[in-house]
C-alpha cells in the first residue's frame, strides 16, 4: 500500500508526548509551525490538537493517549511532491530541533493514512 492516495494526496497524522512540565513549550512551538505550514501551497490541512478528556457526564471513556501531554497532527498535502517540500522547509528542522528535548519520543511518530472513501 502506497502512502499517497489514489489522487496522489498524502495524509497523516503525527503524534508525540511533551516531558512532565512542558506542555506548554511545546504547544507554542506547534503553534508557530502550525501558522507557517498552513502557507505552504502543497498543504490542505494542518491541525494540531492536544488529547483532552472525555466531557464529564459523557458516559464515554477515553483511549489510552495521555491527556494533556499527547498532541496530534492531522496533515494532508496536495500530493508526494508537496509533502517532500514540507519536508524540506527550513522551520520544519528548526522546530523538530527546538522540539527534541521537549518531547519523550526521539521525533513524531507518523502515521501515514489511506482513505477508505
Amino acid at each position: 500500500m502506497s502512502w499517497s492516495s489514489d489522487d496522489g494526496r498524502v495524509e497523516l497524522v503525527a503524534r508525540f508526548t511533551a516531558r512532565a512540565g512542558r506542555e506548554e513549550e511545546v504547544s507554542h512551538l506547534l503553534l508557530a509551525l502550525t501558522a507557517k505550514v498552513r502557507e505552504e501551497p502543497g498543504c490542505l490541512a494542518f491541525d494540531p490538537y492536544r488529547v483532552a478528556a472525555a466531557p464529564a457526564g459523557s458516559g464515554v471513556s477515553g483511549g489510552p493517549e495521555p491527556v494533556g501531554t499527547r498532541f496530534v497532527v492531522v496533515e494532508a498535502y496536495r500530493d508526494e511532491a508537496a509533502f517532500a517540500e514540507h519536508l524540506a522547509a527550513p522551520y520544519g528542522a528548526e522546530f523538530n530541533a527546538a522540539l527534541a528535548p521537549l518531547i519523550e519520543e526521539d521525533g513524531s511518530v507518523l502515521t501515514f493514512l489511506a482513505s477508505l472513501a
